[in-house]
């Protein structure tokens, strides 16, 4: 039974199961928030997970993953984002009701009591600050520091990992070229990040928590934060072994299992397996459906459905603004794109042109 168990769970984190799962679920959550934000399902989640993490331990390829040094600071992550997610959640469904109600909010509320910054705040902080520095000392006395031996060009860690906080990025080198997963795309985010207060000026949910009047908003936050990062964290942490290859959590780190190479660019797909002709010698006739398929993508789809389907966002946000937001929203959605192209498709590259270091 163990071990049919073990099995089953390596299965579902295939990368494209754990994926999309991880999709269905949180769609799951927010479609169904009033029942998963009841302080019952956050406590059957932990003791659930308590007990699911005391059976795993006992694995011994479980136990050398989750007690590396490196690797227990991301299983607290995985506990705070859970519990600080479900508890927005929370708060936002309760506000949501009270609105309905015509009540006022937690937070309105909230601001109705004052607090003395002495001695009630710094006294506070203070009693945070002793417990914190008795946790970290006993942390560091208990549990090893990751440091390993001087760094030597003939003998290279594998797996070559960086820190937890860039497994996104260094996830994304995958799928991309270098110039465009660690400049453009990180550029965008920021871009994007200073744009919201130009692109949304909705002033509903501005200090306390709410879902029915931001459901977009929230959403997206939920996706592109927990399924876009925190989850790709998890992947580069837990499920990315030696040669960068995809593991189980049951799974041993074998050194010897290599990935295929039967990743092929869209341009052999379409001239040599579809139309049976060698590559053409031009580059730009070469990578021509690609580069349709990216001008299409980029240029065709955002005014026609600002025409048809989204004629009410494009009105209401007008052409500079729809536009901008469309484009931002494109290059997010071309990350799933490409992960779920390489996965299932074994597609490697949209648009490849190694002669210049452009890959898409």
């Amino acid at each position: 039974m163990g071990d049919t168990l073990r099995s089953l769970i390596d299965w579902l984190f295939e990368p494209t199961r754990y994926f999309l799962g991880s999709l269905v679920a949180i769609l799951a959550v927010l479609k169904f928030r009033k029942f998963f934000s009841l302080p019952i399902v956050i406590i059957a989640f932990f003791v659930f997970g308590t007990v699911f993490f005391v059976w795993a331990f006992g694995d011994p390829d479980f136990n050398l993953i989750v007690t590396k040094p490196d690797n227990i600071p991301i299983i607290i992550l995985i506990a705070s984002v859970v519990f600080f997610s479900w508890l927005s959640l929370r708060r936002a469904v309760i506000n949501d009701e009270r609105t309905k109600r015509g009540e006022p909010t937690l937070e309105g509320e909230d601001a109705k009591r004052k607090v003395f910054t002495w001695p009630d705040l710094v006294y506070t902080e203070f009693i945070c600050l002793i417990l914190f520095t008795a946790l970290l000392v006993i942390w560091s006395i208990v549990i090893a520091a990751p440091l390993e031996e001087p760094a030597e060009l003939s003998r290279t860690p594998n797996p070559s990992k960086a820190p937890w906080y860039f497994l996104g990025l260094q996830e994304l080198l995958v799928y991309f070229d270098p110039w465009i997963a660690g400049v453009l795309l990180p550029g965008f985010i920021i871009v994007g990040l200073c744009a919201i207060p130009y692109l949304d000026v909705n002033p509903k949910g501005n200090g306390y928590y709410t879902f029915d009047e931001r459901p977009f908003a929230v959403g997206f936050f939920w996706i592109g934060f927990v399924l876009f990062w925190v989850s790709f964290v998890i992947l580069g942490t837990f499920l990315r072994g030696p040669n960068w290859s995809f593991f189980g959590p049951f799974e041993y780190w074998n050194l010897h299992k290599l990935e295929p190479m039967v990743n092929v660019d869209l341009s052999t797909y379409v001239w040599v397996h579809f139309l049976d002709r060698p590559l053409p010698e031009s580059i730009l006739l070469r990578e021509s459906p690609g580069i349709v398929l990216l001008l299409g993508y980029f240029l065709v789809l955002p005014p026609l459905l600002g025409k048809t389907l989204l004629k009410g966002l494009f009105a209401q946000m007008g052409p500079a603004r729809y536009h901008i937001f469309f484009h931002m929203m494109l290059w997010f959605g071309l990350i799933p794109i490409k992960m779920l192209a390489r996965w299932v498709l074994n597609l490697k590259y949209i648009v490849g042109i190694p002669e210049y270091f452009f890959n898409v």
